[in-house]
């Protein structure tokens, strides 16, 4: 039988510090990077390690590319506790809100196309989200009193949660109770049904008052099928993945690779881990969810992460412009919305990824860092200043332990070092 610390040895074996010759173009870039010293490397992977050997979740895979390489590199714990089968490199994860940030790069795509520009009103190719109304207080029957948006909703605001959405399940308002009675997200039906729901519920704030997370990216899906005559799935593999050779991420784990997308677990009161069927992520759904439906590998996430880093461009594949990379990870707040609230201090917000700004109160992230996670805790920061990029996989359904492995991660590689 394997047990848990014979799999975590097995993990933390896969740390790589190279000393491989750089380029003269990598060394010029060095000299301004800074590099995570091995010592933080290594506190790093223990640190993981020790999160599964606690029994907090069932397993975590990171990785950290800096510089042109794979530095750190470890499986540690299960992709199924009883199946007794650990994390490998090529098992498949659910996402979940890491794919904002491919569906944020396909809808950039477009505007670097002239599709559209940031500012254009959403109902512009919307017609559905033309003349919303907004709740300003609680109404009778369990619809809010309303008044009219004040300006159109944005692209620009779809981009940075600041359009008025919500998710309906992160909050408490008779908005939110509107969207789960609509069923928002429903998976048996479209991205074009989802729209025709928004078109009969208020806006929990008016546009571009407030970061409020929201379903916001799935209207971009949307939009992405609106602008490009393709199905959102279609588009991302023809522009996306297949350029990327992105071979193992989809909407789905098909036949051939369904033994490899590892457990979820939801944590329980006595300290066991429930495992969750992955039933729901073996065929093609029909609602192609955009903020939040894609599954994928590391080794896949990182190919689409290098690409960012490089801005835009990975092995002669161009996806994005430069010039977009850059704007995507710079703060489109508008003006008086200065963060992005209490869950995520020192942060601001770019096109559907958080950017630190103060790098002591964002767990020590570097200043510039661009970033997002998934509700089951898989998550990746980019550093372009250093030249770095720090990939998590796991899934565990207890969101807010994620958030302490996150920081957790983030403190043993940048933090101050203990005496």
């Amino acid at each position: 039988m394997l047990s848990v610390k014979s799999v975590l040895r097995a993990g933390s074996s896969g740390l790589l510090l190279g000393g491989l010759m750089l380029s003269c173009a990598a060394l010029a870039q060095q000299s301004t990077a800074q590099p995570i010293p091995p010592q933080r490397l290594e506190a790093f992977a223990k640190a993981m390690q020790a999160q599964v050997e606690q029994g907090k979740v069932g397993g975590i895979a990171t990785l950290v590319y800096q510089n042109g390489e794979v530095v750190q590199r470890g499986e540690y714990g299960f992709q199924d506790i009883a199946g007794e089968k650990p994390l490998a490199e090529d098992s498949v994860y659910k996402i979940f809100s890491l794919t904002k940030l491919v569906t944020g790069t396909g809808l950039l795509r477009l505007y670097d196309e002239g599709k559209f520009q940031l500012d254009d009103p959403v109902g512009k190719y919307l017609p559905q989200l033309m003349d919303l109304q907004v709740a300003v207080s609680e109404g009778p029957d369990g619809f809010p009193i309303t008044e009219p948006a004040k300006h159109p909703v944005t692209i620009r605001e779809l981009m940075t949660h600041t359009a008025g959405f919500t998710y309906g399940r992160f909050s408490i308002s008779q908005v939110d109770e509107l969207y789960v009675k609509a069923d928002i997200q429903d998976p048996k039906t479209t991205l074009a049904v989802m729209m025709d729901k928004l078109a009969n519920i208020p806006l929990r704030q008016q546009p571009g008052t407030l970061w409020h997370y929201s379903i916001a990216v799935d209207i971009q899906a949307r939009l992405i099928e609106v602008l490009s005559g393709m199905p959102f799935d279609a588009y991302l593999k023809q522009h996306i993945f297949e350029p990327l050779q992105m071979v193992d991420t989809d909407f789905y784990a098909p036949e051939d690779k369904a033994g490899r997308l590892a457990v979820s677990y939801m944590p329980q009161e006595n300290g066991s881990l429930k495992p969750m069927p992955n039933d729901a992520f073996l065929s093609k759904p029909s609602f192609l969810n955009g903020g939040g439906g894609l599954i994928s590998s590391t080794d896949d996430y990182l190919r689409f992460t290098r690409m960012l880093l490089n801005e835009g461009e990975l092995e002669g594949k161009r996806i994005l412009k430069a010039d977009t990379v850059r704007l995507m990870r710079q703060n489109q707040l508008p003006a008086g919305v200065d963060n992005i609230g209490p869950f995520f201090p020192g942060n601001q917000f770019g096109l559907n990824v958080a950017v630190v700004n103060d790098a002591a109160a964002a767990g020590y992230l570097p200043e510039g860092t661009y970033w997002w996670w998934g509700i089951q805790g898989a998550w990746a920061w980019i550093d372009p200043t250093n030249q770095t990029i720090i990939l998590g996989m796991m899934q565990n359904t207890d969101y807010r332990l994620s958030r302490v492995i996150h920081n957790t991660a983030s403190r043993a590689l940048y933090g101050p070092v203990e005496q």
